[in-house]
């Protein structure tokens, strides 16, 4: 009831709020504006110097910093309510969280696949989208750079980029400080401070949040161990300083450094479909404690004896120099960071004690990652140009630790009795200790090399042509170690019972005994070669149209799981391990033309543009319920087109919004190679997971002066996606349907900005999604999936000077 009253009176004042701002655009329109005077320019960074939004021949989403805080944006995940073609979902766990830009990401929990979405905070590559989650803090911008962008940016942009600014330390002295109370026993707050230190030559920020809040899913925990019965919890803490240094002679430095602790839960799924195996479940679990049935995602209610637990730990520095000369600007961007996380499961996600990863470390990543960039930007006569040099060295520990459960005999002897008999294969499952199971070890290297130029030139005043390349060297090594603490007993003795079933259940890789001792070492050396050519011509001061090519690479790499052949009588290679895990990198190539286009005396920024994009060797990360399988498709294309408008008729309305249809499809050349697994053999001709046709957002910002010196500030925003489906196999059960997600935020407080409070809801209409659906372990014909945020609402106090 209190919701529902606060909902209300979020979307009356809302309204109320909003109408006198059109009415005053309606009355403003007739009056003369100077150039300027209401839509300011807006200034990215998306080659590598600052230029104005409308001047880049790129389709660019941008951010700044008020419409963040308007829209209650506070990381990555937040952003795609403001940018339309943009997906950000999470999986089995925040590190398997995934971007896609047009359809295209890297959807999955291998971390031997790199993403296609390169996330860049302050110049610093982040090498996986879930290792960049996390409260963004005082932000500047962000762009978002949809398409290939691997001229400036490098490898693993093949579908596009992130890029976010964060607030530089100024010489004007600050103290802001926030506090937000919600729903779901959401506390948390921020403090930011900055000044001087020496007058006009070293300024100092710090930035420090701490957040907290219980899960979105309820939990039936069974007979344990677990005892929380909530999940997808928050509860972390972060602290971001900086220093920055001018002088006259043209040279500054920006020391940032940052570190981060999350200790949370995550991530449970609900039932989805249920399978044959429900009722064997239900028997084990008890009463009540398996999985729901009949499945009902509306209720958010998941089940798990296993703890979910996740811990995060992540650091980093990075130091920025400018030094200009006059003409050409050099700059050297260093960085180190430092990531690690370790988690446990219940992977079969049910009640019954079947199997689990115990956050122990035996299941944990961790990326530790240098990185240098050198780069000299300038102009001389007509030309603009960027050339520079990139290294990174990558080192990747990960462990993966599938024990088995107390059910895990019943289990399978019900299986395969029919449900008869939980006793029927005891004398071989009893082989499999609960507690015991498999432990692996992989570690991998990586160094890319890079030499890279960007470079315009003014043929005339109107015509502009943009030409650059990169040439990349990405050398990698991974050891694999492989071992099981139950000594293969069960797969051998699987084997011995001659059934084709029985053997294929039991030695599935992880439990494979041809696995245990095994030591496997791989190299490769990729080198690529990436680049663009567009040409821009401007038909006047307002417009600008443009085509363009640009050729982008993602890194190859190894899959880094257990991949066996399968069983079949007779077959040499049979259940063999394969050693060669290597797959090659993937390339795009994309064709746009489009145009920039500033009207109504500048009060209107209209933009837009058709793209083709042909993906060759694209990865494909299938999961076939028990493991990852890495596939190098030949062919995916997406076409469509891409529109961004922001319209300002007045100082206190804003309005920005935009499309996006994207056709992201397999090709139909796939077929013969797709079809040799089941997990693939839908794909052929078919549009990819996670990619709607449509998607759009809209977002309306208006100042309301109430007098004596207060203002009314609201901010309403909604994104609207088109079906897609949620699973890797595309399976017609996983289907999304479309939906809208909106929100708002309404504010009062001082002109000067010293104070606000502010009432906000996202997700008003509760509106239930999925972001994945996978087949549930061991579970034939049971599907599970995991859910969007459902509505959240609550109060925030500002307070600054």
């Amino acid at each position: 009831m209190m919701a529902r009253r606060m909902i209300r009176m979020i979307g009356l004042m809302l309204g109320g709020s909003m109408l006198p701002g059109i009415a005053l655009a309606q009355e403003a329109a007739p009056q003369a504006t100077a150039a300027n005077d209401f839509a300011d320019e807006i200034i990215v960074t998306a080659q590598k110097r600052e230029q104005s939004l409308q001047d880049v021949p790129i389709v660019v989403t941008v951010v700044n910093a008020q419409l963040l805080q308007d829209a209650g944006i506070r990381d990555i995940k937040d952003l795609t309510v403001l940018t339309p073609g943009l997906t950000v979902v999470s999986t089995a766990n925040e590190t398997q969280s995934t971007a896609l830009i047009r359809g295209v990401g890297t959807a999955g929990g291998n971390v031997g696949l790199e993403s296609s979405v390169g996330v860049v905070i302050d110049g610093v590559y982040r090498p996986r989208t879930g290792v960049a989650l996390g409260d963004l803090g005082e932000t500047d911008r962000i762009e978002v750079l949809k398409g290939p962008q691997g001229t400036l940016f490098g490898k693993n942009t093949s579908a596009g980029v992130i890029n976010i600014v964060t607030a530089k330390p100024g010489f004007t002295p600050y103290v802001r400080g926030e506090a937000t109370v919600g729903n779901y026993g959401e506390v948390g707050g921020s403090v930011s401070v900055g000044g001087p230190i020496v007058a006009n030559r070293l300024a100092a920020s710090l930035f420090a949040v701490h957040r907290k809040r219980d899960g979105f899913y309820d939990v039936v925990t069974g007979k344990g161990p677990r005892t929380r019965d909530d999940d997808a919890d928050r509860r972390f803490w972060s602290l971001r300083g900086q220093l920055y240094f001018t002088n006259e002679a043209g040279f500054d430095a920006r020391l940032i450094g940052d570190i981060t602790r999350r200790d949370e839960n995550c991530c449970v799924g609900v039932q989805l479909v249920n399978g044959p195996t429900t009722g064997i479940v239900n028997a084990l679990a008890g009463a009540g404690n398996g999985v729901l049935s009949p499945a009902d995602p509306d209720r958010r209610l998941a089940f798990s004896n296993r703890d979910t637990t996740q811990k995060i730990r992540d650091g980093g520095l990075s130091l920025e120099m400018n030094y200009d000369l006059g003409d050409t600007i050099l700059t050297s961007i260093t960085a180190w960071r430092d990531w690690r996380w370790v988690t446990g499961s219940d992977s079969d996600y049910s009640g019954a004690d079947i199997l689990y990863r115990q956050a122990d470390g035996g299941t944990m990543n961790r990326f530790r990652q240098f990185s240098q960039e050198l780069r000299a930007t300038g102009s001389t006569g007509r030309l603009d140009y960027t050339v520079g040099a990139f290294y990174a060295h990558e080192l990747l520990d990960s462990r993966v630790a599938q024990l088995y459960g107390s059910d895990f005999q019943p289990f399978l002897s019900l299986l395969f009795s029919g449900g008869t008999n939980p006793a029927f294969l005891k004398p071989i499952l009893d082989l499999a200790a609960p507690g015991t199971g498999s432990r692996d070890v992989y570690k991998q290297t990586g160094d890319t090399f890079a030499l890279f130029t960007n470079n315009s030139l003014k043929i005339t005043d109107a015509l502009e042509l943009t030409v650059g390349l990169r040439y990349t060297i990405d050398r990698k090594k991974a050891v694999a170690d492989y071992d099981a603490t139950d000594g293969g007993a069960l797969c051998d003795a699987g084997q011995a019972t001659g059934s084709a079933a029985i053997i294929g259940a039991l030695c599935n890789p992880f439990f494979n005994s041809n696995f245990i001792g095994l030591t496997n070492s791989q190299k490769r050396t990729e080198k690529a070669l990436s680049g663009t050519a567009k040409l821009a011509y401007r038909f006047s001061p307002e417009l600008m149209t443009y085509a363009s090519y640009s050729r982008g690479y993602k890194s190859g790499g190894f899959n880094l799981d257990r991949v066996a052949f399968p069983y079949a009588a007779g077959n040499a290679n049979s259940l063999q391990p394969v050693l060669d895990t290597r797959f090659p990198g993937e390339f795009v190539d994309s064709f746009e033309l489009g145009f920039k286009s500033t009207l109504a005396d500048r009060r209107v920024f209209l933009n837009a543009a058709a793209f083709y994009q042909d993906f060759t060797d694209y990865q494909l990360n299938a999961f076939n319920g028990f493991f990852f399988s890495v596939f190098p498709v030949p062919e995916v294309t997406s076409k469509g087109i891409d529109a961004d408008i922001l319209w300002r008729p007045s100082r206190s309305f804003t309005l920005q919004g935009g499309l996006t249809y994207a056709d992201t499809r397999y090709s139909e050349q796939n077929r013969a190679l797709l079809s040799l697994t089941p997990s693939t053999a839908r794909l052929p001709g078919e549009r990819l997971n996670l990619a709607p046709l449509w998607s759009t957002s809209l977002s309306a910002t208006h100042e309301l002066p109430l007098g004596g010196g207060l203002v009314l500030r609201s901010n309403a925003n909604m994104r609207y996606s088109s079906s897609y489906n949620a699973g890797s196999d595309l399976n017609p059960l996983k289907l999304q349907k479309s939906y809208a997600v909106i929100n708002a935020r309404i504010g009062i407080g001082d002109e000067d900005k010293r104070w606000g409070v502010e009432l906000w809801a996202n997700n008003l209409t509760d509106k239930l999604y999925m972001q994945n659906a996978f087949d549930a372990p061991f579970q034939s014909g049971s599907i599970n999936a995991f859910l969007g945020a459902p509505r959240t609402y609550g109060v925030t106090l500002r307070a600054g000077f």
